[in-house]
């Protein structure tokens, strides 16, 4: 991985007019225009006979795919996915975004939904792709919950991950889930951003729970959850597997796994992340010589505005499309 230290990646400078994390957080995602790309839906069955449905941006044949797993509650509209497309489609590149069970605006099959630590979909998906484009060079981006189920996907793989993919990026990862949901059930998070998830997180599950009649959750308990420490405890853990949330935040971070990772590997977090405090971020001596850290002063939770009002979201398709020209097959 000697090449790594040639590599030159943009540097992130906030705008003066947006300060702080929050603001950097919020603008981007809810303010901001952008324009949509036309995107062509498919349903796909899953193993067990469950679906999902995936969003393409197509293109000529033959040429790189970009796969976007989208992070809690996101989707393809959502504002990294609309600038990344932006970036890379005039660039003579095709895009997906396969969205978790339940997302997309369309209710799944069975009782269980996704989670942060679902590596075993990362992997179905990313296979069935390659399998049905074997001759195209695919890339893999994970943003926020998608980012660490891919992480956690590769540091799983290994080297075995390269018969999938040429290379890979994370942004915004909650690589320690304790820590970071420890950090969005606290202050003006709690009251900002999880009261917003848990609002279509807890009405997808009851809609699902009058159907499925699970008997292990309890229907009020979940209305009355207030944190994602609540919501984890009562729907996620049990329904996925784990013991309880405290099993499923420490098994499914994906921090622990980034020394097996064997794949070149970009991995973006921003200090100022109101959803990822700096105490989850890993060191050098924690990730291997495949893993680039990029770790900027500010940039909130998948914001990385640029620019003068109203600002573009251009810093960071920049970023992964260098990346990952870099470790282009023909760049080899």
């Amino acid at each position: 991985m000697q090449r790594e230290r040639q590599l030159q990646l943009p540097v992130y400078r906030a705008p003066r007019w947006l300060p702080g994390g929050h603001a950097q957080t919020i603008y981007p995602a809810t303010l901001l225009w952008q324009r949509s790309p036309a995107y062509r839906r498919e349903t796909w069955v899953t193993p067990d006979l469950d679906s999902i449905v995936v969003d393409w941006v197509d293109g000529r044949a033959g040429t790189p795919i970009l796969v976007l797993f989208h992070g809690l509650e996101g989707g393809s509209r959502s504002h990294y996915a609309l600038s990344l497309f932006q970036h890379f489609y005039p660039k003579g590149w095709r895009g997906v975004v396969p969205h978790f069970r339940s997302c997309g605006n369309v209710t799944n099959r069975l009782p269980r939904a996704y989670h942060a630590g679902d590596s075993n979909e990362i992997d179905w998906v990313l296979r069935r792709i390659r399998n049905r484009y074997p001759d195209a060079p695919i890339y893999a981006v994970g943003v926020s919950l998608g980012g660490n189920a891919l992480l956690k996907w590769l540091g799983e793989q290994g080297e075995a991950a390269g018969e999938v993919v040429v290379s890979a990026a994370a942004v915004c990862a909650p690589l320690d889930l304790m820590v970071c949901g420890a950090a969005l059930d606290t202050g003006l998070n709690r009251r900002i951003y999880t009261r917003n998830f848990l609002r279509t997180l807890k009405r997808k599950m009851l809609a699902k729970l009058k159907i499925t009649e699970n008997p292990f959750i309890d229907q009020d308990k979940v209305r009355a959850a207030e944190t994602l420490r609540e919501f984890d405890d009562l729907v996620t853990a049990p329904l996925h597997g784990y013991r309880n949330v405290d099993d499923y935040w420490t098994r499914a971070s994906s921090k622990p796994g980034l020394m097996s990772v064997r794949l070149p590997t970009l991995v973006i977090n921003a200090r100022n992340d109101p959803f990822v405090p700096e105490a989850a971020l890993p060191g050098e001596e924690e990730v291997s010589a495949w893993v680039t850290l990029l770790q900027t002063e500010e940039g909130g939770h998948v914001g990385f505005l640029s620019g003068p009002p109203p600002g573009k979201l251009n810093w960071l398709p920049t970023t992964l499309m260098r990346y990952f020209q870099f470790h282009a097959p023909d760049a080899r």
